[in-house]
């Protein structure tokens, strides 16, 4: 009987650190920094390769060719072109006029190391100089230097209110008044202070109106204090920040440029700022960045080695970046560490305020911008004045009727004038139209009258103080009420109570409480926005052979397909997988060549990837704990998740390892290569 192949063949010996190549004629006066060895070979390495290196990335089914016999993992990354990309070091040496040296040889195994693939936006960023009047220069651990005159940099608070103690009584004034009906009522109101137009009292004129205007500006104060509520807690969060050598808690809203900051797992970043140094020892940071674009996949930033080699305490330099913009995707900037050769960086080195930090345990960076100079907040539009439809519909008709009342007005004017005119000879004796004031003792005595042209007037006025019900002003007044009442209601309702997070409904604005569920355009640019954007691994073809019946399979709580952890606990897959039985007979007891197939084929989906594991816990109910998978594409998550149902469970990633439960036999292998996922 043939011997049947090892399953996982043995781990290679790690490769030594690669030695800088001589640097030719005409950049040997470089001060070039020595190179730290790594402590794993990792693709990381590709950002700061070796001076003068014009290595390019190389394919996978290229290194596998190579070492045939090396057990590999590799990181694929997402990306949306093909395109290689030489060092900055070579970048330097072609500006300057020489030539790069020889490319070092590969590593052992015939493996050599990626080069830098970066995105568009970085690599143009990269070779377009900073002027120094377009530049900020952020002075690392040397917030006072960096902050002093004429700098005028802004402090780290936020403010997202729309109104302040002064501001309130005149703003709230002005966006009320955009409503028609307000400017109606308003104009009825000062009609009754025309002595010859008392139909009431000015009093009792305005009173309706000033009060639909206090409800409104009641309710439009309550929420703007709930927003400066929100912007106190905000600003009083406590950041890690690096005095006097030491890492001290210090409020959100006191950090300033040019401050090191330390956030560790699950944290939000306070700021903007440029990574130094990680956990990983080769500079790798995972942020999840839903709060800035709404993607929940994690997204991989970087830390320069150059910055990684010196501890934060110690670390002096100066870093030229962009002025602030509203530009997320992209970031310029080169830092200069103590004095020596300036290094770029690019939208990979730089996290954003409002990421959370997953899967590393701690991160450093220096705070290049704060408050509002924040891309988030510079992207921020304020609170809006929001309207719903109904009440933009109450505007139309409000004009309507307003002309409808103009029309009738200019009617009962023009009858007014005619019949003036009809008996301007009796106007002296006729009641409320007489000139002869006989009251009086004075028979030459008369009242005031203006003429006939001033009483037409005088009659227009009057016309629209009695034509005032065909506006109600009672309608306005009951729909705040209303508006009030429903929000009491829905912030009360238990069908909208949140269990797991002990929150409750929240009505925000209570401007638009009729439009809640009203749709009336819809756009998408892909599916995943209105569906559910949802992989599923369903079968799989290995070595010509078809195993889609998964009719026997898993796929419930019990699909059987848990691990056990390092502490002895269970760690089951979130989402479970259907399996043919007759595939993972074969992965568990198959011999020959379509077995080999399929455990290889399996090996590379646990490994080939950018998914990160994340222990979660799991239903109260169970001692085990939840298995969650995150990465860039959720194809890569349903192909592990599918790995996983077949017993190839990646349990661990670093930048610079992979760990793989197979069949309860854990296996580590070295990150040696990076193959880019075109998709």
């Amino acid at each position: 009987m043939r011997q049947e192949r090892p399953l996982l063949p043995p781990l290679p010996p790690p490769p030594p650190p690669l030695q800088e190549p001589e640097e030719v004629a005409g950049a040997a006066s470089m001060d070039t920094p020595p190179r730290l060895p790594d402590p794993v070979p990792s693709p990381i390495l590709r950002h700061s390769p070796a001076a003068g290196s014009t290595r390019r990335s190389r394919s996978l089914r290229s290194l596998m060719a190579d070492s045939p016999s090396v057990t590999f993992a590799a990181d694929i990354r997402s990306a949306s072109k093909a395109e290689s990309s030489t060092s900055f070091e070579s970048f330097r040496f072609q500006r300057s006029g020489s030539r790069p040296g020889p490319s070092p040889s590969p590593g052992p195994g015939g493996v050599a190391r990626s080069s830098t693939r970066r995105s568009a936006s970085e690599r143009f960023g990269s070779q377009r100089d900073l002027r120094d009047e377009d530049a900020r220069f952020v002075y690392i651990n040397d917030a006072d230097r960096t902050n002093a005159p004429p700098a005028g940099l802004p402090d780290n608070s936020v403010h997202t209110t729309k109104y302040s103690v002064l501001t309130f009584i005149p703003r709230n004034l002005y966006e009320q008044f955009h409503r028609v009906a307000y400017v109606y009522f308003f104009i009825l109101a000062m009609l009754n202070f025309v002595p010859q137009l008392g139909v009431f009292t000015p009093a009792a004129g305005i009173l309706p109106l000033a009060f639909v205007l206090g409800v409104t500006a009641v309710k439009d104060a309550y929420e703007d204090w709930r927003r400066h509520r929100s912007d106190k807690t905000e600003n009083n969060r406590a950041a890690s920040v690096l005095v006097g050598g030491v890492f001290r808690p210090k409020p959100w809203k006191e950090v300033q440029v040019g401050e090191v900051v330390r956030v560790v797992a699950n944290e939000t970043l306070p700021c903007d700022m440029v990574l130094l140094s990680t956990s990983d020892p080769t500079g790798v940071a995972y942020v999840q960045t839903i709060n800035l674009d709404g993607e929940s996949n994690l997204k991989t930033r970087y830390a320069k080695q150059e910055t990684m080699a010196t501890p934060p305490e110690a670390l002096a330099g100066v870093i030229k970046c962009e002025k602030p913009n509203r530009n997320i995707y992209g970031f310029l900037a080169t830092v200069d560490v103590d004095g020596r050769r300036a290094v770029s960086l690019g939208p990979s080195n730089i996290v954003l305020r409002g990421c959370e930090l997953k899967n590393t345990a701690w991160a450093i960076g220096v705070a290049v911008y704060t408050g509002r100079d924040t891309k988030v907040m510079l992207n921020s539009s304020g609170a809006p004045s929001k309207r719903s439809r109904l009440e933009t519909h109450m505007n139309r008709e409000t004009i309507v009727l307003a002309v409808v009342l103009l029309i009738l007005m200019s009617v009962v004017s023009l009858l007014a004038g005619i019949w003036l005119g009809d008996h301007s000879d009796e106007l002296g004796i006729i009641p409320f139209f007489r000139k002869r004031d006989f009251s009086s003792g004075d028979p030459d005595a008369t009242y005031k009258w203006y003429g006939a042209g001033a009483q037409v007037a005088f009659t227009f006025m009057m016309a629209v103080i009695q034509f005032q019900v065909m506006i109600p002003i009672a309608l306005f007044i009951s729909m705040e009420l209303v508006r009030v009442g429903q929000a009491y209601f829905m912030v009360q309702d238990k069908h909208m109570f949140d269990a797991q997070r002990q929150a409750r409904f929240q009505c925000r604005a209570l401007n638009i409480n009729e439009d809640l569920g009203q749709i009336k355009y819809v756009f998408s640019d892909k599916t995943g926005t209105l569906t559910e954007n949802r992989m599923e691994f369903r079968c799989a073809s290995v070595h010509g052979g078809d195993f889609s019946d998964t009719s026997g399979g898993g796929g419930g709580d019990d699909d059987g397909h848990s691990v056990t952890g390092e502490d002895g606990v269970v760690l089951r897959p979130k989402t479970a997988v259907k399996t043919d039985p007759k595939l993972v007979a074969l992965l568990r007891g198959g011999a020959g060549e379509k077995a080999d197939r399929a455990r290889d084929f399996f090996l590379t989906l646990a490994t080939c990837n950018t998914v990160v594991p994340i222990v979660a816990d799991g239903p109260p109910a169970t001692a085990a704990r939840v298995l969650e998978y995150q990465g860039e594409s959720p194809d890569e998550q349903a192909l592990v998740y599918a790995a996983a149902a077949y017993g190839y469970t990646l349990v661990e990633r670093t930048s610079g390892h992979i760990i793989v439960d197979v069949f309860g036999t854990r296996h580590r292998y070295l990150v040696v290569a990076v193959g880019e996922l075109f998709a």
